[in-house]
């Protein structure tokens, strides 16, 4: 990954959140700061990666919005305030807010997640907002083609204009209305970070980092609401594993996880199992939590994994998650058919398990083609790499 890369991974969505809260414009703010990543872009290869890029893409932002506006003539009130941004080295001194949270990408991430726009708008429009994951990425993490992605996430950003949606956290009245939107993205955001759609990496730290952060966030804002500490707990737990995340969960070298993030994962299932009101982001805590005991794969207690699944909504994802578990429970030839009864093409996950399933089979062509269907379908070099692996050891 190049510097700038790095740096658009990194700071992106912080950068869109702060020129949003400054200019009052997402649409303004997205494209003034795509266009300093384009100044970074010509300018840094020859002059160096500045002291502090966050400060530069922000500054450089701000000034290009300014340049804009002043050519777009809009009123006079509305230039002098951005005047005075324009004045500012860094971003500006945070505004005392009753109710809200000072977090620029919080307040970003409850705009995005309106209740005047629909549910999957809100979860796109965030990821591509707070996230800074790119339209193909969050087609991806949707399975659906990339120019449907395109015209929703467009139609939410006109959307918010025209609605003249205010960029802030809402009060507690409105707060249930947008909260599972909310932890939805968040938790999109950290499924993005465990297994990208694309680059080289397994994983992408600065994806996982925003996730956890942003959950660690919502818990402060709702401290008795147990999904929330449900998701922090999924996240922190799917997290430990990053350090051996080169190769699929039943090949990894579990010395390399992070045992502080899974022990204080663990902790949050068992503070969840305490408050007693189960919801879909505890019980994948908990799935992965009885990973996180186990010292090998095969130690795994699968009866348990079942059980949890069958808790859960029965969404293609689960389904082949289950469909997993059965296999270790009750032979491949079972899970097989429970995989080939799921509705989940787009994915390469389905078609690696089946894969794998097939293999363990001796159905070494069918299992041969299986990988193949794989690697069509992800564009993620180190997936790609491992897949090959598998597929070449057929032989």
């Amino acid at each position: 990954m190049s510097d700038l890369e790095a740096v658009f991974r990194d700071v992106h969505g912080r950068a869109v959140a702060v020129l949003t809260r400054q200019l009052g414009d997402l649409d303004l703010a997205e494209e003034a700061v795509a266009e300093a990543f384009a100044v970074a872009a010509a300018t840094w290869p020859e002059r160096g990666t500045p002291p502090s890029p966050a400060g530069w893409i922000v500054t450089t932002a701000r000034n290009r919005a300014v340049d804009r506006l002043r050519r777009e003539a809009v009123g006079t009130a509305k230039l002098a305030e951005v005047a005075r941004l324009q004045t500012i080295a860094g971003p500006e001194p945070e505004q005392e807010e009753v109710g809200a949270v000072r977090d620029d990408q919080l307040r970003l991430l409850f705009t995005c997640c309106h209740p005047a726009l629909a549910p999957e708008a809100r979860v796109a429009l965030t990821l591509r907002m707070v996230g800074g994951l790119t339209t193909p990425e969050i087609a991806r993490a949707f399975l659906v083609p990339e120019a449907t992605m395109a015209a929703r996430i467009t139609r939410a950003k006109h959307k918010i204009a025209k609605a003249r949606i205010p960029y802030r956290v809402p009060g507690d009245a409105d707060l249930p209305a947008r909260w599972s939107s909310v932890l939805a993205v968040v938790h999109l955001v950290g499924t993005e970070a465990h297994s990208p759609a694309t680059g080289s990496a397994p994983t992408r730290p600065d994806l996982a980092a925003d996730a956890i952060r942003l959950a660690r966030l919502l818990v402060g804002l709702r401290p008795d609401e147990p999904e929330a500490r449900g998701l922090l707990a999924l996240l922190l737990l799917t997290t430990s594993r990053a350090p051996a995340r080169a190769l699929p969960l039943d090949r990894q070298d579990r010395a390399l996880w992070d045992r502080g993030l899974a022990d204080e994962g663990q902790e949050l299932v068992r503070e969840c199992l305490r408050i007693g009101r189960p919801g879909t982001y505890q019980v994948q805590a908990a799935i992965a939590a009885v990973h996180a005991d186990a010292p090998t794969w095969a130690d795994t207690d699968w009866s348990q994994v079942v059980a949890l699944y069958d808790l859960l909504p029965q969404t293609p994802v689960v389904q082949l998650n289950r469909a997993v578990a059965v296999a270790e429970l009750d032979g491949p030839s079972v899970g097989l058919a429970l995989v080939d009864r799921v509705d989940l093409d787009r994915s390469p996950v389905l078609h690696a398990v089946r894969a794998d399933l097939l293999r363990r089979l001796d159905r070494f062509a069918e299992a041969r083609a299986a990988y193949d269907a794989a690697l069509a379908r992800t564009a993620n070099e180190a997936e790609q790499a491992d897949l090959r692996r598998r597929r070449d050891a057929l032989d």
